[in-house]
């Protein structure tokens, strides 16, 4: 059995000179960070949310919640690497994730490869990540924020065994 997901995040741009930019759990330490509770990384929040509808298990804010003090200025890598151990304690295998994270900068491509390790690392599985530009278009073309979409695959040998979202309502 295979299932697939959809993950998206986005969050705005502030001028705060206490919060770096995190893109994949890569610190871009001249750039403009973004505002959220935890350290407001799209591209691992995308991929999160991918893992979490593809398996049935609800979405990113119903399990770390901006409400909750301990997910304050959380490592997203970290909640990337426990979404994918609830993924996994589900019954699922997961197989990959592609993200396309949208943005006019900073500029994503010298640092793809780093942005995968270390998005990969923290789900166990391959993950890929492209840069888009908004081409000046809209918000994100404005440089208001930056934006991320993921599609996640999921499988399980045993179709019958893996648990979700449908056999617990």
């Amino acid at each position: 059995m295979m299932r697939v997901g959809q993950g998206f995040d986005i969050h705005r741009h502030v001028d705060d000179p206490d919060r770096d930019l995190v893109l994949g759990g890569c610190v871009f330490a001249d750039a403009r960070p973004l505002a959220g509770h935890s350290d407001a990384d799209v591209a691992a929040h995308a991929a999160a949310d991918a893992l979490l509808g593809a398996a049935g298990l609800g979405d990113i804010g119903h399990h770390f919640p901006d409400t909750d003090p301990r997910w304050k200025g959380a490592d997203s890598l970290m909640i990337l690497a426990r979404v994918a151990e609830l993924v996994r304690e589900a019954g699922w295998r997961i197989e990959n994730v592609d993200i396309k994270v949208v943005c006019e900068r900073p500029k994503l491509a010298p640092r793809i490869d780093e942005m995968q390790r270390n998005l990969s690392t923290a789900a166990g599985a391959p993950i890929t990540v492209a840069g888009r530009r908004a081409e000046g278009l809209g918000a994100l073309g404005r440089q208001e924020g930056i934006a991320a979409w993921s599609v996640a695959l999921i499988t399980s040998d045993d179709a019958a065994n893996p648990t979700s979202a449908e056999e617990t309502t």
